[in-house]
């Protein structure tokens, strides 16, 4: 809903103003690639393996997602698609995207996403975001069935928006953009149908705040950190940002030796769900978790 933030600490945050409403997504992924961002390529490997559970526990046919603080809809790309975020990345390295036009990119990832979409039951996607630009694209290339540019922070939801939340069945959300906006939560919980949607993001630890707990426990929904190790969300730009995450981290309670110590923030995955669809996550039908994105961050 904001623009791409990571949270350290009360008062601190990273915005990237200059890449997040561009007519097309490549400065945005060339930037998060410079910066080592590795959170989507972990965490939608988890909401994948969630949607089909809900999709299993619901007997769905297809399924509804609301893709919140989507910008340029890197996370319905990579549920939706056989691609990889290092795939991404590489694709807007190549120097043809160096001179094209915003309307010759939009042409051509139109054609790219769709020649490697995902075989089985379809998504209907809904994307929302404050920057209309990121949104736009997200339509024109075919990764939102709606888009919406909307502020929950600030309002309720439109009526287009309120119909999508009334009938969605999963709300995701990658990077802790979720966790800092109880206030959006509550709006979106509350313009959902009366069998709530399950709801998986990913926020950097540190960064859980227990406001957007309280809303969702408030909808009758259980709330819980799914058993797999932190995974790294992005390389620290200096000392001082790494400082203030580990402070932060530990003052939530998390032992940071060997994961922020490391040089990057890390995150988690949180789900809260209905508590008659509480099935154990060691048994659902995908797994929780992939290798490393490159060999390189094996170390």
């Amino acid at each position: 809903m904001t623009a791409p933030s990571d949270t350290s600490g009360p008062g601190f945050v990273t915005i990237f103003d200059e890449t997040y409403d561009q007519a097309d997504c490549r400065a945005y992924f060339r930037m998060m690639d410079r910066l080592g961002y590795r959170n989507q390529h972990h965490a939608v490997a988890a909401f994948r393996a969630g949607l089909a559970e809900v999709m299993r526990l619901r007997g769905l046919g297809q399924a509804r997602v609301v893709d919140f603080a989507s910008s340029y809809g890197i996370v319905t790309a990579l549920m939706a698609h056989e691609l990889s975020l290092a795939e991404v990345f590489a694709r807007y390295r190549q120097p043809e995207f160096e001179t094209a036009t915003p309307a010759e990119v939009i042409a051509w990832d139109r054609d790219w996403l769709a020649a490697l979409r995902r075989p089985g039951p379809p998504l209907h996607v809904t994307g929302i975001d404050v920057m209309p630009n990121a949104v736009a694209y997200g339509r024109a290339v075919g990764l939102f069935q709606t888009g919406c540019v909307e502020d929950l922070e600030r309002d309720d939801p439109s009526d287009v928006l309120a119909a999508e939340l009334e009938r969605c069945d999963m709300i995701v959300e990658c990077g802790s953009v979720a966790q800092l906006m109880p206030r959006a939560l509550d709006r979106m919980l509350a313009a959902c149908g009366p069998v709530k949607p399950w709801v998986m993001t990913s926020p950097i630890r540190g960064n859980e705040r227990p406001e957007a707990t309280e809303v969702m426990h408030a909808h009758g929904l259980v709330v819980q950190s799914l058993p797999i190790p932190p995974f790294v969300h992005r390389r620290f730009e200096g000392p001082a940002e790494q400082a203030r995450a580990i402070a932060n981290a530990q003052a939530v309670g998390h032992d940071t030796e060997g994961v922020e110590t490391t040089g990057h923030f890390h995150a988690q995955i949180l789900l809260a769900r209905p508590a008659s669809e509480c099935t154990d996550p060691a048994t659902w039908s995908m797994p929780l978790t992939v290798a490393p994105m490159y060999e390189d961050d094996r170390a």
